[in-house]
């Protein structure tokens, strides 16, 4: 080996033709070596060039380099053939000891996939059954509640005439056990108490024949005590508080049934309640407008048409004082925190700010005054009779509609109680804008 070894030394040491620092240079380019070759063996004004001699070259290395190679390659195959004998002998080895490894490797796998990668493809089985009985589970408490809500809802519908006499604060009762049952239907989301009840018949049986209707029901009871709302010269005390009461319990049932589906808390106002409170204004309003106007037109009904008109505003200042005493109910939908309205005072503060007024009474009397000027001022472009009767009546007309607006403004007898003072409001305003709308048209 020493020998081999030491005449291996001795062949590399041999001076050689070939340039062998050129073509093992990182930049070395096949093209420019041969431009080079080229240039070197020719004067480049020589037409035709002559290329024998640098493929002469070429050849020549390239012959010298096969010969080095053979000589290396016949000097060194002894070592080279005992060398890949000692490899492939370890290698044996090696693959020996590898087949041993492999196979014991493989014995605990195979017992590996019997203890854990079979019990657990079992496992896996019980748990998909776990979680399918869990979800009926779910389903079934969910489907039990409704259920149960519904049966409770139709016994609070119930008490609304189990008697003679309506117990209207049954409407308030159903209110919560709707809203009960709304959080469960409305929570749809994986993972929610609603999910997928939609898909049950019974609930949908109970929507539509139960909850339903019932809803619909309880909400137009509340509507049409609000809109028969009134509260006449004659009622007795203990009348108006019935009536107080009953009006209270309509106005938190509107407050809780209003809309809350896709609504932020914070963005959220009773928006049922608000438009049935304005419907009841704007109805009023209509009432009096027409009434007023029909009888300028015929003065001997002014004054029954000014009670009439009175009594309209006085039914307005009792559903202000009402609102102004009812504070906003607590919201099941709306916990804690997140309640709406929870600082507003009372129910009065989203009425006026949705009608864009400070005072019910004042909002009346001034809507009221700027429809009447429109009204006036046909009769007098009509001329005749009518119009020289008002003319010349047009200060009795004036102080008629003064002491309406006095006395509209103040509260009925039955809504005030020997403990409570009614406001004393300031009405001149009121009054001068309602006879300027009369007065002010009719020209001299």
């Amino acid at each position: 080996m020493a020998t081999a070894a030491s005449n291996s030394a001795q062949d590399v040491d041999e001076p050689s033709y070939v340039d062998y620092e050129t073509f093992l240079a990182p930049d070395f380019r096949p093209t420019s070596f041969a431009n080079t070759l080229v240039v070197a063996t020719n004067n480049p004004n020589d037409s035709p060039l002559d290329l024998s001699t640098p493929l002469s070259r070429v050849l020549f290395d390239a012959q010298e380099v096969d010969s080095h190679i053979d000589q290396l390659t016949t000097r060194s195959a002894v070592p080279l053939l005992r060398y890949t004998q000692q490899q492939t002998s370890a290698s044996g080895r090696i693959v020996s000891e590898l087949d041993a490894q492999i196979k014991s490797l493989n014995d605990s796998y195979r017992q590996l996939e019997r203890e854990v990668v079979d019990k657990h493809a079992e496992a896996d089985e019980v748990r998909q059954v776990a979680l399918r009985l869990w979800e009926t589970l779910r389903l079934g408490q969910a489907v039990a509640r409704c259920l149960q809500l519904g049966r409770q809802l139709e016994i609070q519908h119930s008490e609304l005439a189990s008697t003679g006499k309506d117990d209207y604060s049954a409407l308030v009762r159903c209110s919560h056990t709707i809203l009960s049952l709304r959080e469960i239907l409305e929570s749809r989301a994986p993972g929610e108490e609603g999910h997928g009840l939609q898909r049950v018949d019974a609930i949908r049986t109970l929507q539509d024949q139960v909850v339903n209707p019932m809803e619909r029901s309880v909400r137009e009871t509340a509507e049409r005590i609000v809109r028969d709302f009134a509260i006449p010269a004659n009622m007795t005390f203990a009348q108006g508080e019935e009536a107080r009461a009953k009006m209270v319990w309509a106005i938190n049932t509107l407050y809780l049934l209003s809309p809350t589906l896709a609504v932020k808390p914070d963005k959220w106002t009773p928006r049922l309640l608000l438009q049935n409170l304005e419907t009841y204004v704007r109805s009023a309003l209509q009432i009096s407008i027409t009434s007023l106007a029909r009888s300028l037109g015929q003065l001997p009904t002014l004054e029954k048409a000014l009670g009439d008109v009175t009594a309209k505003c006085q039914n307005i200042v009792s559903l202000e004082l009402i609102l102004e005493s009812t504070k906003p109910p607590p919201h099941p939908l709306f916990p804690g925190a997140a309640s709406p309205h929870q600082k507003v005072p009372s129910l009065l503060q989203p009425l006026l700010a949705h009608l864009e007024t400070g005072s019910l009474p004042s909002y009346f009397w001034r809507t009221m005054a700027s429809s009447l000027a429109a009204r006036v001022q046909d009769i007098v472009s009509r001329g005749g009779v009518v119009a020289r009767t008002l003319r010349t009546n047009k200060g009795s007309v004036g102080d008629a509609i003064r002491l309406a607006v006095a006395r509209g403004s103040l509260p009925p007898s039955a809504m005030v109680d020997g403990k409570t003072k009614p406001k004393q409001g300031n009405w001149d305003r009121e009054s001068a804008v309602m006879v300027g709308s009369v007065v002010n048209n009719l020209g001299r």
